[in-house]
């Protein structure tokens, strides 16, 4: 009996002890690896790693294939054919001259130089899968920089909140080792809590965004199980001017790199390839026939050469031609359109980045550094009872909205000049 009840407790033992083993296991699989990262780095992993990039490459070697494939011509048509059966000589595939052998040779000749035509078009294709890989790159490359410098500043705001939630834990501490002897009113103890608990709220949510946009940007650079912690050059960002290039020549750049709009145009002169080439498919073909006959014919071994061609009475290829032509007018509107859309980026984009710099800049500098050293301050006098629960308890929730403040306009002062990036083809946050 006791050696069954050593038995049942060592397996209970062994169990809980696996089970704690699993699940501090688990719990190191699940916490990320931390990698402090510069923005060049994180944009070269996402350069050799992104998925979606590899996949849109093969795009673009399948479209040149099919340029090698355009520039190959019709294969020639090659007909023989012999008697199954001589009833005569009663005889299977007599050869000779009991037999009959005949055959013959074509050629399709492709007229009004669509074979050209066909060339050009998968040639456009072809450049049209390399402009939307480089406007894959263009999409991923902003939403990348903007999870970024996002990152950054939420964490910057987080460190706020760890350093209020601290000194408010520790004040709440102290109300706890003071209980019962009535230095503290109930109501004070209460007020403090549930500012506590609100920050400690608020800072979750900040917390879960955080978490999301670290997915985010780990499905860009398609790394798991890490938690990337920007290093970012403020001073540099300090320095950016949205004035740098004047608007025409920022507009010009645009029209120049901007890979959808390049997509836009190539599209107009695909149109205009498959009209011309609509029209050539209205003109019939040739095909040269050459053939030869054994002896089923008015002479034995019979060698015969003719000619093959449609005749365009029914069928002139009107409908494609048609459609053809009404597409050239519907690609040059959507083209004229990326063009008006292109500039309307731009000078929104150039807006928002005048404004926010010129936010950012009008604020007093020295302002945050003495808000920040007053936070210690107001605390020990909070503790000493030189301020009262309200001053105390709204001065922290004043400097938490001002840097939370601060850092959101710093960051849409950086997204402005991201998304100047985005729409000119101008990396501002290196030139």
């Amino acid at each position: 009996m006791i050696i069954q009840r050593f038995l049942k407790f060592s397996i209970i033992a062994v169990c809980l002890f696996m089970a704690t083993k699993a699940n501090s296991q688990t719990d190191i699989n699940l916490r990320p690896d931390t990698l402090t990262l510069k923005l060049h780095s994180v944009e070269d992993i996402f350069l050799h790693k992104n998925l979606l990039l590899l996949a849109q490459r093969y795009n673009i070697d399948a479209q040149k294939a099919l340029v090698a494939q355009a520039k190959l011509f019709p294969n020639p048509t090659l007909t023989v054919g012999t008697t199954v059966y001589q009833t005569v000589t009663k005889q299977f595939f007599p050869i000779g001259k009991d037999g009959e052998i005949s055959g013959g040779l074509s050629q399709l000749i492709l007229l009004a130089g669509k074979h050209n035509k066909q060339v050009k078009m998968a040639m456009t294709n072809a450049s049209i899968s390399e402009y939307q890989f480089y406007d894959l790159l263009r999409t991923l490359k902003h939403t990348l920089e903007s999870d970024y410098f996002n990152i950054y500043y939420l964490l910057l705001s987080a460190k706020v909140y760890d350093t209020e939630i601290t000194a408010l834990q520790n004040v709440v501490d102290a109300f706890a080792r003071q209980n019962g002897k009535g230095y503290i009113s109930e109501k004070e103890v209460i007020r403090v809590k549930a500012q506590l608990y609100s920050m400690q709220s608020e800072y979750s949510d900040l917390r879960s965004q955080i978490n999301d946009l670290q997915s985010e940007l780990r499905l860009l650079i398609q790394t798991s199980n890490v938690f990337v912690i920007p290093v970012v050059d403020t001073v540099a960002l300090s320095e950016l001017k949205p004035d740098k290039y004047p608007l025409a020549a920022v507009i010009d750049s645009a029209y120049a790199t901007r890979p959808d709009l390049k997509i836009a145009k190539l599209n107009t002169d695909l149109s205009t390839q498959n009209y011309k080439l609509q029209k050539a498919m209205a003109v019939p073909d040739l095909t040269l026939q050459l053939g030869y006959d054994q002896q089923g014919s008015y002479i034995n071994n019979l060698t015969t050469l003719g000619v093959g061609i449609d005749l365009p009475f029914l069928n002139r290829n009107q409908g494609n031609i048609k459609s053809a032509k009404t597409m050239i007018k519907l690609n040059q509107l959507l083209y004229e359109a990326t063009q008006n859309g292109v500039n309307e980026q731009i000078y929104n984009a150039l807006q928002k980045a005048f404004e926010s710099d010129k936010l950012l800049k009008s604020r007093d500098m020295s302002f945050e550094k003495n808000f920040k050293h007053l936070l210690d301050e107001v605390l020990k006098n909070y503790q000493l009872r030189n301020i009262s629960l309200l001053d105390f308890l709204d001065f922290y929730d004043s400097y938490k909205q001002n840097t939370l403040q601060i850092n959101a306009i710093n960051f849409n002062r950086v997204s402005a000049f991201i998304d100047l990036n985005y729409y000119s083809g101008i990396d501002y946050l290196k030139n």
